[in-house]
């Protein structure tokens, strides 16, 4: 058996000779079996601007209150209180008050935008500006699908999650905790999944968040995927760092943050607020909160490194004050997330928020209504980055095989809503309304033959048949649609090439650092 030591020593050669982000991945792409998957959207349209400026600089003027009044806790980080009373703040214990103005000067170093870059370059994304990258559902312990119920999540389940990400066209991204799988050890899961999304995928994808130790494997194993240069002067992560609100920093997720700032990957701030429990009631109470933990929150991100990339995220539920479960889908989270788009555009930071949220158990139309809500808000509301887009079921707690593919084929609708309406000569149509003319029709006419196959979205899912025929082939609901999806997705799925060298080194890496420690379930 080779030392530790020893592994490490090769491991260090071949990571030397895996450069560029490189040389590998471009091979690999050139010789892959590609599935059809669209870029990233670009806006074409006008976001919807919910606050006038009196409003704005309200809530602005208040959280430079809060942070300054109130004071933020860095919970068990003598580092981050530190860096913080060398910076200029006032600190008591772990309490940090940021004086009016510090913490907006330090954001100052943080990019508007940046490229997340994937194995594939060809499905690198931009996240800032007018660009909106959609990602699958993260975080949740179970699993549904129409055949099995519901049932706590494993390695199987996850890797299926990846291969459905993979052959959706309309996903930009393989994101990060698809679902959690119980049957890997919670010590040792990260390993599993950045592996699978490493080698089941070459779409972007998130880093581990939950032990500072954990992220520092994912960006050794993105070393090995991409090469240590082009890590370290480029970004290929990013990472869901939420805060416990309200206003308090725990040293696990900031821990996290400082190894991804310290290597140039990308973090997402995001406070996680039950508007009513862990915020005020009041929308612009609520705001003011979410820009004050963001300020401090990207403030720190960039003590640690400045010109580190960071997003600007809010994740905001309203509560049901009967049975204290969260809501979704409602008017005042849309509320939120339009203010939350603006406030994050004033600051010129990359926004996240959004995604196909609701609270119901099954995918039915509660779980549609809830979903769309977000989804269109995530679109007029400038997000950049939407976390959840695609999976999300129960409040978060479930991930949903159907609803996966269900919100994937939807995300189509915001692709072309994007694009807003051409006025080009074609789109006139002054040819094909002079050629059919009173009473006649435009099926036959040169310019429908000529655009009729692009002219119009389509869903992959759902069925326009007659009453008839659709009754002939059994009358199918769109859950079992979906169900049928999901089949024909994942027999016809083929894993994209990756270069033998580099997954026998991520391979060895994930074993010897398995084997390197117990197993820990807690």
């Amino acid at each position: 058996m080779k030392s530790q030591g020893s592994y490490f020593c090769q491991l260090l050669l071949l990571k030397k000779r895996i450069r560029g982000g490189g040389g590998a991945a471009r091979r690999a792409s050139r010789t892959s079996i590609s599935f059809e998957t669209a870029k990233f959207i670009e806006r074409e349209i006008p976001l919807f601007e919910i606050l006038n400026e009196e409003a704005l600089e309200i809530i602005e003027a208040n959280a430079e209150l809060m942070l300054e009044e109130v004071g933020v806790a860095f919970v068990n980080n003598p580092r981050a209180i530190e860096l913080w009373k060398n910076a200029g703040a006032d600190v008591d214990g772990e309490r940090v008050n940021v004086p009016k103005g510090l913490a907006r000067s330090l954001i100052k170093t943080a990019p508007s935008s940046f490229t997340q870059h994937a194995r594939n370059p060809n499905r690198s994304v931009e996240i800032g500006g007018n660009s909106l990258v959609c990602a699958p559902v993260y975080g949740p312990p179970f699993v549904r699908d129409l055949e099995g119920g519901r049932r706590y999540a494993t390695i199987e389940d996850f890797q299926k999650f990846v291969k459905l990400g993979y052959m959706s066209k309309w996903l930009h991204h393989s994101g990060g905790t698809l679902c959690e799988p119980t049957d890997v050890p919670v010590n040792k899961r990260h390993f599993d999944m950045l592996l699978a999304h490493m080698t089941l995928s070459d779409k972007p994808f998130m880093g581990s968040v939950t032990e500072p130790s954990r992220a520092q494997d994912s960006v050794d194993m993105c070393e090995i995927l991409f090469g240590s240069d082009f890590v370290q002067n480029k970004t290929v992560m990013t990472s869901l760092i939420n805060i416990n609100s309200p206003m308090t920093f725990d040293d696990v997720m900031m821990g996290a943050m400082e190894v991804y700032a310290k290597n140039n990957q990308a973090c997402i701030v995001s406070p996680f607020i039950v508007g009513g429990a862990m915020a005020p009631v009041s929308i612009a109470g609520t705001l003011t909160q979410v820009l004050a933990e963001v300020l401090a929150g990207v403030a720190y991100n960039q003590l640690i490194r400045p010109g580190a990339p960071v997003i600007f995220g809010t994740f905001v539920s309203s509560i049901d004050m009967n049975s204290g479960a969260p809501t979704f889908g409602t008017p005042e989270a849309s509320h939120i997330l339009y203010g939350a788009g603006q406030l994050a555009r004033r600051l010129r930071l990359p926004f996240r928020s959004g995604g196909g949220l609701c609270g119901s158990k099954l995918p039915d139309a509660q779980a549609a209504y809830e979903s769309a809500n977000t989804l269109n808000a995530a679109l007029l509301g400038g997000v950049n980055f939407m976390l959840h887009a695609c999976g999300w079921l129960e409040g978060g707690l479930v991930s949903s095989f159907e609803k996966f593919v269900m919100d994937a084929d939807q995300l189509g609708i915001l692709h072309q809503m994007a694009k807003g309406i051409v006025m080009d000569e074609n789109a006139q149509a002054l040819d094909a309304i002079r050629e059919v003319g009173p009473g006649g029709h435009y099926l036959g006419c040169a310019h429908t033959q000529a655009n009729f196959q692009s002219a119009f979205w389509r869903s992959d899912l759902f069925d326009y048949k007659p009453f008839e025929t659709w009754q002939e082939e059994g009358g199918l609901d769109t859950m079992s649609l979906a169900s049928r999806r999901v089949k024909n997705l994942l027999d016809n799925y083929a894993k994209p090439p990756l270069e033998l060298g580099v997954e026998e080194a991520l391979n060895a890496y994930v074993n010897n650092k398995k084997a390197s420690m117990p197993d820990s379930f807690t």
